[in-house]
């Protein structure tokens, strides 16, 4: 299968897991140790704990969605420009978080991940967001 379609799937998969919390397709987009470079540092994780570290976001964040901009999949890499957007728990005004994020993919499964995030209240001003995170950027 060509490698844009495996990465495609995977994060169409993926992209269930942060917005549905469906946990069980955790074991087939994460390698069983996931590197991880992000403001904890750089660290590896089990695909059962960063399963929990999702699970502890979607609680303290209800209805957090990943807003895609744009990304772009070559190889066994892939990155995106997103944005975190959700609504604050006690008052119900919009939050949002923008950030870039690269990916190395083995065997069809994230391997590792460098993450950068802007201040929370920082949001991409110059782009529209993608319907899903594999669709097709929308034209300006």
């Amino acid at each position: 299968m060509p490698e844009d379609i495996v990465l495609r799937d995977l994060f169409d998969r993926w992209e269930q897991v942060w917005h549905e919390g469906q946990y069980d397709l955790v074991p087939d987009c994460v390698q069983l140790n996931y590197i991880r470079h992000d403001e904890a540092g750089d660290r590896t994780v089990t695909r059962e704990a960063y399963a929990a570290e999702i699970a502890k976001t979607r609680e303290e964040r209800p209805n957090i969605r990943v807003v895609v901009y744009d990304h772009s999949f070559e190889g066994h890499r892939a990155w995106f420009r997103f944005a975190f957007k959700w609504p604050d728990p006690k008052t119900g005004e919009a939050r949002t978080r923008a950030g870039m994020q690269v990916y190395r993919i083995e065997a069809g499964k994230l391997a590792e991940t460098w993450l950068v995030l802007q201040p929370r209240g920082s949001a991409w001003t110059d782009a529209v967001a993608q319907k899903r995170w594999t669709s097709p950027p929308p034209l300006k």
